[in-house]
This record gives structure tokens, sequence and C-alpha cells, in this order.
């Protein structure tokens, strides 16, 4: 299953949600099914959890990564190439990974025109689990928050509830009401559940989960993780 619908996916939601970590994986599936994918970090905000921090990764699956100039060096400042106007323009598979809430989407709002002006999605990633998306009405809440700082539309929702390395099968199915009531209040669709790798297949009311591979965490959790890419 490839949730990539469009030529150019939009990746947004609230902080913490778990975005970056999943646009990895919608990059790499990309890439593994013969596209020529771009990733652009546009999050200048979160210094900790970037896809540009994994371009060495990506680049050897022949992912093209655009993300802030100066990511990784000592002079972080906020600062995006103008690679990315062309690119979200002309590249064949690209997917934007957004800093969280309003405060990222006012990073987006620079390309909205660009981007309404193409085929797109743009996914709202939910986290029942998160503080201040707790609920629904939260949840509506910050994403009504996003789509009036960036311009844009969400067309989708994908659940990515999940409790970090706590994560069982009942975390994921605990989240499906809310990510339910989420979409009705929305009003749009659900586009996916996910769960990670090592749950194996879950059952959510008919269709399975997503599986995704864990390649983000805190500095606190970087053996954990390694652990667990270490185990894919």
């Amino acid at each position: 299953m490839n949730p990539i619908r469009k030529r150019l996916t939009v990746i947004c939601g609230h902080y913490g949600s778990g975005k970056t970590n999943l646009c990895l994986n919608l990059a790499l599936q990309c890439a593994r099914e013969g596209k020529r994918v771009t990733l652009i970090d546009i999050d200048t905000a979160n210094v900790y959890f970037r896809s540009s921090d994994h371009a060495d990764m990506l680049s050897k699956e022949g992912i093209r990564v655009i993300g802030p100039l100066y990511a990784n060096t000592n002079v972080d400042i906020p600062a995006l190439p103008a690679s990315i106007d062309s690119a979200i323009s002309d590249d064949e598979c690209v997917i934007i990974d957004v800093g969280g809430d309003d405060v990222g989407a006012m990073t987006l709002s620079r390309y909205s025109k660009g981007i309404a002006d193409t085929d797109y999605d743009m996914f709202c990633v939910i986290n029942r689990y998160r503080s201040s998306t707790t609920t629904a009405e939260e949840a509506v809440a910050i994403s009504k928050e996003i789509e009036d700082t960036c311009h844009l539309r969400m067309t989708g929702i994908i659940n990515n509830s999940h409790l970090k390395q706590l994560t069982t099968v009942d975390t994921i199915l605990d989240s499906s009401d809310f990510a339910d009531r989420t979409s009705e209040l929305m009003d749009v669709p659900i586009i996916m559940t996910t769960a990670p790798r090592a749950l194996g297949d879950i059952n959510l009311k008919g269709k399975m989960t997503y599986p995704i591979d864990v390649y983000i965490g805190a500095p606190w959790e970087n053996g954990v993780v390694a652990n667990a890419e270490g185990n894919r």
C-alpha cells in the first residue's frame, strides 16, 4: 500500500506527531518503487528532528534531499534554498516535511501558491497520545490553524498515534475512534493508520495498518533507535 496519490504530498501536523519519521518511510517506499523522489525539509524551527539530518541514508537510495542551507552546522539559521520552488513545480515525486503547528505552516505559506497550482495532497498527521491532540476536537483545531496560516486545505488524515518504543497493538487499536471522529469533523478521509513494523500487520476495522520503520528519536533515545534500525 502506498498512500502517495499525487505528484506532490505535503505532510504537516502537531509537534511530535511523527511527521518526519513518516516522511522518511514514504520517501524510501516511493524510491524503492522506482520513482524519482525529492524530499523537501522546510522545518526551520526544530533542530532535533529533521529529514535533512538523514540525507546520507536517503541519498544512498537515490532520494534528493533539499533542506535548510545551514542544517547540521554551527551556523544553524532559518534559511531555505531557492531550489525548493523549482522542485515543487517540476520534480516527479515530491514530499514536503513541514514543521509543527502554525509555526511550521508559516514557512509553508511561502510556497502555497506554487503548491496550489499543482496536483497535490496535504495530509494532517495526528497522534492521540500527544499533548494538545488527545481529543478529535483538539486535533481539528490545530489542523484549522495550519490551514488558515498556509492558505492550503487538508485532503486527508494519517493516523500516526503511537507511544514511541512503548507502542503496542492496543495503542494502535485504541486510537481508531479518535481518528474516525477527527475525520468526521474535518470532512476528509483517513488515508491510513500506521504501526511500527515490529508489531506486524494489524487489522483495524477491516483495513491493514501501514508498517513504518523507526529512524528518528530524541538524543536520549538514540540507542533505542539505532537498535531498531539494525534489526530491520
